[in-house]
């Protein structure tokens, strides 16, 4: 049997952390890339095991440097790659553009030529994001035949990541897939996110500044998303494909389920702050993952409510890693029958 490696960036993230303890799950060998210089936040990857992982290594490289990604593509050849790096904190790329896109953008470049150049056959994924379609007010759903319109430097970006990498399957004849991921969760999201801001003040009793509260999400569990990921390279054929729930729900509604879950009443807790507030802000989002569960058999398989009252427990005791991944894939694969 032969040994499958995969090679993931952005690996101290949300994504990066499950997608590596679930590929771990599978039996593959995990090539995780942090940066340059850094002393990485690897609290994610201590806390789900992943780091002590006799097969999980942690190997220096860098978006922006286009001659490490050559030198890690040819000392590991693997035969799956998955590009989850990027600057993915939507508010702060109006402050970084230049910044956000040189990473989001050409760094996804810089990484398809060096998987080009040195392991033409490897499966690429590339993450995107439901924030390229970015209407102002769309009240439909969105999925892969949807227009991009992007309101943020964070979009535009991985609007561009995505037809590069669209550009890379065609012309090189490379298997690379694009996944459109809506919003996804978990106890693993970084505290400048909405969603965990919002389920840390619950826990804590605390109030919680916030912009517009009104925006609304197609919000699922990342642990799900991840499944899906590894189902896309699994394909006999490279494709597109968006992963989203289905269902919205605003911020507000994110609030009054967080604070209930610990007896509270949200409205003595929210403050509302200009401050939060975009310069130019989505005010829904919506995804349609049909294709998805047609071809990849993917569904999620835990509602929006008991993903953010998980979410908050978690800040109120040990946060126990407990992915159940084989009941998710049975979940998945059951659900048609």
């Amino acid at each position: 049997m032969v040994l499958r490696k995969a090679f993931i960036t952005g690996v101290t993230g949300q994504d990066g952390t499950i997608l590596s303890n679930y590929l771990l799950y599978k039996g593959y060998d995990v090539y995780g890339m942090c940066r340059h210089h850094a002393t990485p936040q690897v609290w994610r990857l201590e806390y789900t095991g992943t780091l002590w992982h006799p097969k999980f290594h942690l190997v220096s490289g860098d978006l922006t440097d286009y001659s490490s990604l050559v030198k890690l593509m040819n000392e590991i050849r693997p035969h799956e790659v998955y590009h989850l790096g990027a600057m993915s904190f939507v508010g702060e790329s109006f402050n970084t553009p230049i910044a956000t896109c040189d990473i989001n953008a050409m760094g996804t470049l810089r990484l398809l030529e060096a998987v080009r150049l040195c392991c033409p056959d490897a499966k690429v994924y590339i993450a995107c994001t439901s924030e390229m379609f970015g209407y102002e007010n769309y009240d439909g759903v969105m999925n892969e035949e949807t227009a991009f319109h992007p309101r943020s430097p964070y979009g535009v970006s991985k609007v561009f990541a995505y037809y590069i990498g669209v550009n890379y399957r065609e012309a090189y004849n490379m298997f690379v897939c694009n996944g459109i991921l809506f919003n996804h969760e978990s106890i693993l999201r970084g505290d400048e996110f909405v969603t965990q801001k919002i389920c840390q003040a619950a826990a804590n009793c605390e109030k919680v500044h916030l912009g517009n509260v009104h925006a609304c999400r197609d919000w699922g569990c990342a642990i799900d998303y991840c499944i899906g990921m590894y189902r896309m390279l699994q394909q006999d054929k490279p494709d597109d494909y968006v992963l989203a729930t289905g269902k919205t729900h605003s911020v507000l509604e994110l609030c009054e389920i967080a604070y209930r879950s610990v007896g509270l009443d949200y409205r003595k807790f929210l403050v509302i702050d200009e401050k939060f507030k975009r310069p130019s802000d989505v005010n829904r989002l919506c995804g349609d993952a049909s294709k998805a569960h047609k071809l990849l058999k993917w569904r999620p398989t835990v509602t929006f409510e008991q993903l953010i009252k998980e979410m908050v427990q978690a800040w109120n005791g040990p946060k126990l890693w407990a992915p159940r991944y084989s009941e998710r894939e049975e979940l998945m694969d059951d659900a048609d029958n």
